[in-house]
């Protein structure tokens, strides 16, 4: 996977610079999501893996397949993919394109697990100090977990946070046992 997220940067960071400078970030987002959702499709991955298919019909599969409108620019990067065989590729590419997206609008995703349910004023709360502390728009997911016990984890791209009494036990447990 991790050789995927490595091809993929330079594939995202060049759509989203042509977005960005031609203004159709939300267009190429949203084809790039769902081309990406297509092509994790393990049917679909044997499909662009075969020698049998010529790279401009599976760049024309995997649109049919996804149901999207690209425009001209958008299916010369795609054909692009396929005559460098980078197609299998597109899902880490449109991960990596809403990153650069989230970077530029200043916004970040943020899953929430917790111990029970929160209502809408606690995420509140919480979105309002995690947007004064980051300094960026908060979007929350909220999961429940109920094995751990109270608090929360707070997950952003690679970073976590445990503030769950369970984390606490296990570090406590971690330090006696040192």
């Amino acid at each position: 996977m991790a050789e995927l997220s490595t091809v993929a940067r330079p594939y995202a960071k060049a759509a989203f610079e042509y977005a960005r400078d031609h203004q159709v970030l939300d267009a190429w987002a949203g084809w790039l999501a769902m081309l990406g959702q297509v092509a994790a499709d393990r049917d679909v991955q044997k499909l662009l893996s075969s020698p049998k298919l010529s790279t401009e019909r599976k760049v024309a599969l995997v649109i049919e397949v996804a149901d999207v409108d690209v425009d001209d620019a958008a299916r010369r990067f795609l054909e692009t993919l396929g005559e460098k065989g980078r197609l299998a590729a597109l899902t880490d590419i449109a991960e990596q394109f809403e990153r650069l997206r989230a970077e530029l609008e200043k916004r970040i995703d943020v899953t929430v697990v917790s111990a029970y349910a929160l209502d809408d004023k606690q995420q509140q709360k919480l979105a309002g100090a995690l947007k004064k502390r980051l300094n960026r728009e908060i979007s929350i997911t909220t999961q429940v977990d109920p094995t751990l016990l109270g608090g929360v984890i707070l997950r952003t791209g690679d970073t976590v946070i445990d503030g769950s009494v369970r984390g606490r036990l296990n570090r406590l447990t971690e330090a006696l046992s040192a």
